[in-house]
C-alpha cells in the first residue's frame, strides 16, 4: 500500500517536490483523494455516489475510455503515477491482484477505490481464486454483484473449504467441502454398498451456503427428505466449524423412526434388514442408525489433511476404501512414515475407532512368501510371518540395549548398518526399496497369490497376483475400544491402487481400494502439520 500511495503522490512520498505539485495539480482538477481506511474486502470499491458510479462505469466499461482529469497527464512524457494511466489498464493490473490484497489499495484514494467498483476486477477473482466458472453476468438479473459473490460468500467462508472428519464418535466420516457453481457445498462421501470395494465413493450434501441476495449469505440444511431448510455455520477456531440445523423437523419422516430406519438402512447398505442374516450384523446396523441419527446434521468438524507424498514411497500414499467384516466398508488413510507405513481410520466402528492406526507395515521386514502350492496352508504362511515377528522384537531389544549402553562408535555403527537386512535410504531411514535391497523400479515381477484354507474374506474377487508383501500389525480390540492390542499379519501389495491385509489372529483378509477422486484445499501445509493432525484424531476418539 506505500508503494501504491507513492505512486498517487500521497502518503510517504510527500516530500517530493515534483510529486507534490503534480498532486497539487490533481487536487485542484479533481478533488481531494486522501487514504480510505476501510480494510473489509466486502467493502472494497464501495462508497460514492450513483452519479459518479455511472460516470465510472461509463468510463471503464463502455465505449473508447476517457482519460479522467487527475490521471491526464501532459502530453509528451511518461506517467508520473498510477493515477494517469488509462482506467481500463489500472482495471487489468488491479484484477490481477489477490483479492485480499484489493481492501488496502481501496485505502490508497478515492480513484482507486472508484475503479474497484468494477465487476471485471471481482469476476476474475473468483474465477482465478475460487475456479467458479459459471456466467456471473447472469448475476446481474437478481442485483447481485461479483464482489458480493467475492465477499460474502466465497472469501467470508474461504476456511472451510477442504477435507474434514466429523465427530461422531467411533463412527467419524469424510466431509469434502467445495465451491460449486454458485454455491459452496459440503458433500459427506460415504463408501460403496458392501463388499464392493472397487465401486466408486458415494457422496450426498449435507449443508449448502449460497447468495440470494446483497445483504448476507444464506446457510441451507440438507439431511433429510424434505429439501433445503434454514441451518447455520459458526467457525469455532482455526481448522474446525460446526453445523446446525434449525428445522429439525424437516429430518423427520411420517412413518416414524421405522420408515427413517429403512430409508437409511437402503442408503448405508443398500438392502433391507430382512435381507442381513448374521444378527450380529444386524445390532452392529441398528445401534449405527440410532448413533448417528442423534446428531440430526449438528455437528462438529476437524480439518484433515491428504498425506504428503515421495519419490520413495511404495505408492502413492492417499484415501482408500477397506472391508472391515460385519462392520462393512470403511475410509482409511496410507501414509509413509521412513521405514514405516500407516493406515489410519478416517471412519471406524465401535470396536476400532475413526482415528486409529488400524494397521502398520514394516518396510524393513519383506516377506517371502511360499510357492502357490503351500500358500493355501495357513499353518506354513503363519510359521513365516511368527518367525519374523521374534526377528523383529529382538532387534528391537537390541536397539533399546544399545541406547541403555550409550551411543556406539562410528566404526560399531556402520558395521551394524552392514549386517541389518535391506539397504538404507538417503536420509539414514530403510525405505521399501531399500529393504528389498534393490531399486523399486527393478522390484521383481508379480508373483502369484491366493488367501491360504480357513481366511475369511468378504470380497471373493481379490486380485490373484501380487507385487510384494511385508510383515505388520494390525490393530484389534474388544467393543468399546476395549483391550486393544497389535497383532502380525500380512500386508500385500496388489497394484498401484490396490492392498490387502491378512490378520493371522481373526484369520481375516482385508482388501483396500484407492478413492480416485480429486480433492481440492485437501494438501497439508507441511509435514509436520500432517503429522501433528494425525496426532490430534488419533487423541481426539481414542
Amino acid at each position: 500500500m506505500a508503494v501504491c500511495a507513492r505512486l498517487c503522490g500521497v502518503g510517504p512520498a510527500r516530500g517530493c517536490r515534483r510529486r507534490g505539485a503534480a498532486r497539487e495539480q490533481r487536487r485542484g482538477a479533481a478533488g481531494d483523494s486522501e487514504p480510505d481506511t476501510d480494510t473489509d474486502p466486502e467493502e472494497a470499491g464501495g462508497g460514492g455516489g450513483a452519479g459518479e458510479d455511472e460516470e465510472a462505469a461509463e468510463r471503464i466499461e463502455g465505449g473508447r475510455p476517457v482519460p479522467h482529469p487527475a490521471e491526464a497527464g501532459p502530453a509528451g512524457r511518461a506517467p508520473l503515477s498510477l493515477l494517469e494511466l488509462p482506467p481500463e489498464l489500472l482495471v487489468q493490473i488491479f484484477g490481477s491482484l489477490p483479492g485480499t490484497e484489493l481492501p488496502s489499495l481501496a485505502r490508497v484514494c478515492t480513484t482507486f477505490r472508484r475503479i474497484l467498483r468494477t465487476d471485471t476486477i471481482w469476476r476474475r477473482r473468483c474465477r482465478e481464486e475460487y475456479g467458479l466458472c459459471e456466467n456471473l453476468r447472469k448475476l446481474e438479473i437478481t442485483g447481485v454483484s461479483c464482489r458480493d459473490v467475492y465477499a460474502k460468500l466465497l472469501h467470508r467462508y474461504r476456511h472451510i473449504l477442504g477435507l474434514w472428519q466429523p465427530d461422531i464418535g467411533p463412527y467419524g466420516g469424510l466431509l469434502n467441502v467445495v465451491v460449486d457453481g454458485l454455491f459452496i457445498i459440503g458433500w459427506m462421501y460415504l463408501p460403496p454398498h458392501d463388499p464392493h470395494v472397487d465401486d466408486p465413493m458415494r457422496f450426498k450434501p449435507l449443508f449448502r451456503i449460497h447468495l440470494m441476495e446483497r445483504k448476507c449469505a444464506t446457510v441451507e440444511c440438507m439431511y433429510g427428505h424434505k429439501g433445503p431448510h434454514n441451518g447455520h455455520i459458526q467457525i469455532v477456531k482455526k481448522d474446525e466449524f460446526s453445523t446446525k440445523c434449525n428445522q429439525t423437523d424437516h429430518h423427520r419422516m411420517s412413518g416414524g423412526r421405522q420408515e427413517e430406519f429403512r430409508t437409511w438402512l437402503r442408503e448405508e447398505w443398500g438392502r433391507t434388514l430382512e435381507d442381513i442374516f448374521h444378527e450380529h450384523m444386524q445390532e452392529l446396523i441398528l445401534m449405527k442408525f440410532i448413533y448417528t441419527s442423534q446428531y440430526d446434521n449438528c455437528l462438529t468438524y476437524r480439518r484433515i489433511y491428504l498425506p504428503p507424498s515421495s519419490p520413495d514411497d511404495l505408492i502413492k500414499p492417499g484415501l482408500f476404501k477397506g472391508t472391515y467384516g460385519s462392520h462393512g466398508l470403511e475410509i482409511v488413510m496410507l501414509s509413509f512414515h521412513g521405514k514405516k507405513a500407516k493406515g489410519t481410520k478416517i471412519t471406524g466402528d465401535p470396536n476400532i475407532p475413526a482415528g486409529q492406526q488400524t494397521v502398520e507395515i514394516d518396510l524393513a521386514h519383506p516377506l517371502q512368501l511360499p510357492d502357490i502350492e503351500n500358500l493355501h496352508d495357513f499353518s506354513e504362511l503363519s510359521r513365516i510371518v511368527l518367525e519374523v515377528q521374534e526377528q523383529v522384537r529382538r532387534e528391537e531389544q537390541e536397539e533399546e540395549q544399545r541406547q541403555d549402553d550409550g551411543d556406539r562408535s562410528p566404526h560399531a555403527a556402520s558395521q551394524s548398518a552392514a549386517k541389518s537386512p535391506g539397504g538404507e535410504g538417503a536420509d539414514g531411514e530403510e525405505t521399501a526399496a531399500g529393504a528389498e535391497g534393490m531399486p523399486q523400479d527393478k522390484a521383481p515381477a508379480s508373483q502369484p497369490f491366493v488367501l491360504p484354507m480357513g481366511v475369511i474374506s468378504r470380497n471373493k474377487d481379490y486380485p490373484r497376483t501380487c507385487r510384494i508383501c511385508f510383515y505388520g500389525t494390525g490393530l484389534i480390540a474388544g467393543h468399546g475400544f476395549t483391550s486393544p492390542e497389535r497383532t502380525p499379519g500380512v500386508f500385500v501389495l496388489f497394484d498401484d491402487d490396490r492392498f490387502g491385509f491378512i490378520w493371522l489372529e481373526l484369520k481375516s483378509f482385508s482388501l483396500y481400494s484407492r478413492i480416485k477422486v480429486s480433492f481440492q484445499n485437501a494438501e497439508a501445509p507441511s509435514r509436520e502439520a500432517f503429522d501433528e493432525m494425525l496426532k490430534n484424531i488419533q487423541s481426539l476418539f481414542s
